[in-house]
């Protein structure tokens, strides 16, 4: 009984397996008669579908890079910075460091008032033309205390940093990153502590070089020269104001009450009641974190959004191809209905041959992607990161184009009478 149930169970399924053959068969024969045609329809997939994994790659790239220049900078930051008052009643500006409204007491009423505060690195700093013997650079000079090297996560390669002694005596000593000693001195040169360079016309002697840590803009601090805080504002700014506090959390859960606290102090110090006339800004650094964060992933998905036109282009690019194949195979549509091919049938094999071209250019689209990523990130000097999600999201849009885009030439076909179809010339 076994053997009879097995037999009428087999020939179905042989045949279904055939059917599945010669169909895989056909599309293979209907992509390939014109290779030209189905090269270029293949094509505008791949443009479209390496296009935007390239493009969400960098735009990836680019905020894991920002969000680890940011973290790189500290843990548990929050970082104060002056602002400037246009007006009573008038929105205050906050430029980053460019007002005058922050000095040494205001860091030190922090440290010794809020007792969620680790530790504070009190910063002035200033742009300024650094020499050494014919060569020099432009670059960030960074008056401040020994406490940064601990709130601002540095370290030293060689030499020390700034101590409590050089800011008493306002010695004229200077700790400077990989970058300003590869500028001054030659790239990877040694022996460079005990020598002197000057800023502002004033000879500071080098005493330390920092580890290389990488990052940009602000937060490059292998760009820098560190000086002690009473030095720089003695010699250099000619000022006794702050371009910014640092202070260290203790207890990262805390940092929202830190924030609250350090703000409430400073607007009692200032003499500030209304909050909206604040002439500092009180920054976390999870909030900097979260909105850079936020930023790059709006600008990743604008980058994916104009990479994506190109897929719609190239969707209608295999509507086109399928239609004109439609037209094309008239005749071989009517006699295949004739002989008892179904609609379904018909419609099933259009459409499969549209997904066909969208996944071999899908596939083909991802190396390309990759390729872009890839020739960025060695030539234009830009990290980026290419994620499961996006080449994923890749063969999902490509299915969705070869469905979408292939619906209507399917049906199409699907619909075509077998006897006008046989006449048709």
């Amino acid at each position: 009984m076994e053997k009879l149930k097995i037999a009428e169970v087999r020939p179905p399924l042989i045949i279904r397996f055939m059917r599945i053959i010669d169909l895989i068969k056909e599309i293979y024969s209907a992509i390939t008669v014109n290779k030209v045609r189905s090269s270029l329809t293949i094509l505008g997939i791949v443009i479209g579908i390496g296009s935007v994994i390239g493009m969400i790659a960098i735009g990836q790239g680019a905020q894991n890079s920002i969000q680890s220049n940011i973290e790189s900078l500290g843990s548990n930051l929050i970082m104060i910075m002056p602002g400037t008052q246009r007006g009573v009643g008038m929105q205050v500006s906050q430029g980053g460091g460019s007002g005058q409204t922050l000095k040494l007491s205001d860091g030190q009423a922090i440290i010794d008032g809020i007792s969620l505060v680790k530790a504070i690195a009190p910063e002035a700093s200033g742009r300024y033309q650094i020499t050494a013997k014919g060569t020099n650079t432009n670059t960030s000079v960074l008056g401040t205390t020994a406490d940064y090297l601990a709130v601002r996560n540095v370290k030293i390669e060689e030499g020390s940093f700034i101590s409590a002694q050089n800011i008493k005596n306002s010695d004229k000593v200077a700790v400077i990153g990989p970058s300003v000693r590869d500028d001054l001195f030659g790239e990877g040169a040694v022996g460079v502590v005990g020598k002197t360079i000057k800023i502002k016309k004033v000879n500071f002697k080098i005493i330390g070089i920092t580890i290389a840590k990488g990052g940009s803009g602000f937060s490059n601090q292998d760009d820098m020269v560190f000086a002690p805080i009473s030095t720089v504002q003695k010699f250099l700014s000619g000022n006794d104001y702050l371009s910014t506090i640092s202070a260290q959390v203790e207890d990262p859960s805390k940092m929202t009450q830190a924030q609250e606290e350090i703000t409430a102090l400073l607007l009692s110090r200032h003499n500030i009641k209304d909050a909206t006339l604040a002439d500092f800004r009180v920054m976390n650094q999870a909030d900097v974190v979260e909105g850079a964060t936020s930023m790059m992933g709006t600008f990743t998905l604008l980058l994916g959004s104009i990479a994506g036109i190109s897929l719609l282009v190239g969707g209608i690019g295999i509507m086109n191809m399928m239609l004109t194949t439609v037209t094309e195979r008239t005749r071989e549509i009517g006699l295949r209905k004739a002989i008892g091919a179904k609609r379904k049938d018909i419609n099933i094999q259009f459409l499969l041959e549209a997904l066909a071209l969208t996944f071999i250019g899908g596939i083909i689209g991802v190396a390309f992607g990759w390729g872009i990523s890839f020739a960025v990130s060695r030539f234009g000097n830009i990290a980026t990161s290419i994620s499961l999600s996006s080449v994923l999201l890749a063969f999902g849009v490509s299915a969705v184009i070869g469905i979408v885009f292939g619906f209507y030439p399917a049906r199409r076909a699907g619909k075509l009478n077998p006897i006008e179809a046989l006449r048709y010339e």
